[in-house]
């Protein structure tokens, strides 16, 4: 099954990819770009101030189901990012998609077929897939 949108960024990505072809060089861009994602939400908190963190133990009730999670968990984020922020914050995930995407070209890889079964995978575990 083919998905034009997902194969038209792929396809685009291979053309763009010029300087970091190497296996490595994708692996070191990969992990800088998730570095980048952490440090412009940690600023979204700490310079601007749009958003702040208020973590503390997650309240867990004994006797819950795992449905009951869903309530109990939080997110610890306060407030809404604003939208300049929120641009910095898409620009690096954007990022990110591009070298993982090019990841999946060099190991000739479908990211269409990963997000495929991904879904799968989510709809046939549901709330398990991470246990």
């Amino acid at each position: 099954m083919k998905d034009i949108k997902c194969d038209d960024f792929q396809d685009n990505v291979s053309e763009l990819l010029i300087r970091h072809k190497s296996i490595l060089d994708i692996l070191s861009k990969v992990a800088e770009a998730q570095t980048r994602i952490n440090r412009a939400v940690a600023k979204s908190v700490t310079c601007c101030g749009c958003i702040q963190v208020n973590a503390k133990k997650q309240c867990i009730p004994i006797d819950g189901t795992i449905e009951d999670l869903r309530d109990c968990m939080d997110t610890h984020i306060e407030g809404k990012l604003c939208e300049n922020c929120k641009d910095v914050i898409e620009k690096e995930i954007g990022n990110t998609l591009f070298y993982i995407t090019s990841l999946c070209n060099i190991l000739d890889i479908s990211l269409h077929e990963v997000l495929l079964k991904e879904v799968e995978k989510l709809n046939t575990l549901g709330i398990y897939n991470l246990f």
